[in-house]
């Protein structure tokens, strides 16, 4: 996508620093599992832990902190609590939720034609990985089928520590053309309820139907 920021050259992702609870675990993942190179390793001073980088290409780097006195993580505050397939759960969409300054999660530009192929070795190396969505600009905003509105098709998955990943690849740059649009007001916290409400209708909505089946 074309860079249209006038008040700094941001070139992209440098690097995004999350945090384990077994660092050799997590080395095992990333490397064996995702295929990554190991890149640099350290030990943070004054005993707090250590700082390993993976490379993701393009010269962007996924890093990780294994931190002494970390405390555990917690679904639905530290990282979204629900099932893996969360993207296409709408029975259960609170399981997309998580905390204020929370990283929900990590989103992985891979070609949008191997994206199947992709979820396929993933699960044949034992990782559990959502269906295929593709996003589009459909009322519920995925589609199991690629058409002429997706913008982007995605599998999800988790790591070691639960972190949310996903394989993400492109069909199209955002454009008018296909009904993208930026016309959203942004919410506020006076918005809560009210999202709560349509929440709510949702939910009665979803459990009609799903007992009128």
């Amino acid at each position: 996508m074309q860079n249209t920021n006038s008040e700094f050259k941001i070139m992209g992702l440098n690097h995004v620093a999350l945090v384990c609870k077994d660092m050799e675990r997590t080395v095992d993942f990333y490397t064996n599992v995702l295929g990554m190179k190991l890149v640099k390793a350290f030990d943070l001073p004054a005993g707090l832990g250590q700082h390993f980088f993976f490379d993701m290409g393009e010269g962007e780097c996924l890093a990780f902190f294994w931190f002494s006195e970390a405390a555990d993580r917690q679904p639905g505050l530290s990282n979204p609590r629900g099932s893996l397939d969360m993207a296409v759960d709408f029975g259960d969409p609170a399981s997309l939720v998580s905390s204020h300054g929370s990283m929900n999660h990590f989103a992985f530009n891979v070609p949008a034609e191997n994206i199947e192929a992709y979820r396929q070795k993933l699960i044949e190396k034992g990782v559990q990985v959502s269906p295929v969505i593709h996003h589009d600009n459909s009322p519920m905003q995925a589609s199991d089928h690629v058409n002429d509105q997706t913008f982007v098709s995605s599998i999800y998955f988790q790591d070691p520590d639960g972190i949310v990943l996903e394989f993400a690849g492109w069909h199209r740059e955002f454009s008018t053309l296909y009904g993208d649009t930026t016309d959203c007001q942004p919410a506020t916290p006076k918005d809560v309820e009210k999202y709560r409400a349509a929440g709510r209708a949702f939910a009665m909505s979803m459990a009609a139907a799903n007992a009128g089946a």
